[in-house]
């Protein structure tokens, strides 16, 4: 399939013209979106408070009825929309400027893209969706860049210190046959890692199988543990090159998703004494200082999957970034050559 390279366009910060009330019909796209959600991506720029307002006052109006925010919308349905002033701007220029948001835009590189699927290699660092005091994610600025797409979801998620590979769709039909292909199993996800000490793999992988269960730090932080009764989760983690450097013993693998918890990978091998360099969560932080790492070294080099219309298997490679690359050569990685194609 043809890979559609994108550059970024400029944001337009104007504002629209006074809005009038709207009528709109639900098409096949939108149909099986709750309410809610319809809406806030309706009202770009509009606080969320507003929209479940016009919601709980009855402004909003499906098929001339009340409906709650839960309503899930079916094709064909016709929404009254009341008048709103929708700001254009991606996002509150009093939080961020548009030259920021341009600039984080430009992190982002397009791996694969066509009438249904977005693929795009996302930086360390920035989030994947807006929300808990970060002000936009990847989401919110690539449907800012590109307005004329009337759907983009992420197909899942990636931690924002996580790089690599991360699917979007653009139609809802393919929305739904990836996550049916997640939820089955049929998908391939693995990730390059860089882990304090040696992990002894022995003749096979090794296959961690703990489950894992989500909680909260007194300040509200989300947090994962090892708990029996968490969900069950299985990583499969092959040794690539075990680096002894002057300051220990570092391991180069991959880490290959048998199931999609949240911090799988990182909750898995801090459990077997090994985390991942440079993780703020669950690592080793006096370790990660000598070592002089500022990021976390985890990176979703590879998806495997049938795409949603063809059914054509797709393979898509996400090169390790250079920050990665020249932390492995100073360490004295022998591997690269295999690393970096």
């Amino acid at each position: 399939m043809p890979i559609n390279k994108v550059s970024p366009k400029p944001f337009n910060t104007g504002k629209s013209p006074d809005p009038q009330v709207a009528f709109v019909t639900i098409g096949p796209e939108e149909a099986g979106q709750r309410l809610d959600n319809f809406l806030l991506r309706w009202g770009k720029g509009v606080p969320k408070s507003h929209v479940y307002r016009i919601i709980r006052s009855g402004e909003v109006r499906v098929n001339k009825k009340r409906a709650d925010p839960t309503t899930r919308l079916v094709e064909g349905d016709v929404l009254r929309l009341p008048p709103t002033r929708i700001s254009t701007t991606p996002f509150n220029q009093e939080v961020i400027s548009q030259i920021k948001a341009q600039a984080l835009l430009e992190q982002i590189s397009i791996l694969f893209e066509d009438d249904v699927l977005m693929i795009i290699n996302k930086p360390s660092g920035l989030a994947v969706h807006g929300g808990s005091g970060i002000s936009l994610g990847a989401i919110e600025l690539l449907r800012a860049a590109r307005p004329e797409l009337k759907f983009l979801e992420l197909v899942h998620r990636l931690d924002r210190d996580t790089s690599g590979v991360l699917l979007l769709a653009k139609k809802r039909s393919a929305l739904v046959e990836m996550h049916r292909q997640i939820r089955e199993g049929l998908t391939d996800k693995r990730y390059r890692f860089v882990a304090h000490g040696k992990i002894e793999q022995g003749a096979h992988a090794l296959q961690l199988k703990f489950p894992l269960q989500k909680y909260l730090l007194e300040n509200g932080e989300r947090r994962v543990r090892v708990d029996n009764a968490g969900q069950p989760s299985h990583t499969a983690i092959r040794v690539t090159e075990v680096i002894s450097h002057d300051l220990g013993v570092l391991t180069l693998g991959e880490a290959q998703l048998k199931t999609g918890r949240t911090h799988q990978i990182r909750v898995h091998l801090q459990k077997i004494g090994h985390p991942i360099l440079g993780d703020d969560k669950y690592g080793l932080y006096t370790e990660d200082r000598r070592f002089k790492v500022k990021r976390l070294c985890l990176h979703a080099h590879l998806a495997i999957f049938l795409h949603p219309r063809s059914g054509e298997k797709i393979r898509i490679d996400a090169p390790l970034p250079k920050e990665l690359i020249n932390l492995l050569l100073g360490w004295g990685s022998k591997n690269m050559d295999a690393l970096v194609k």
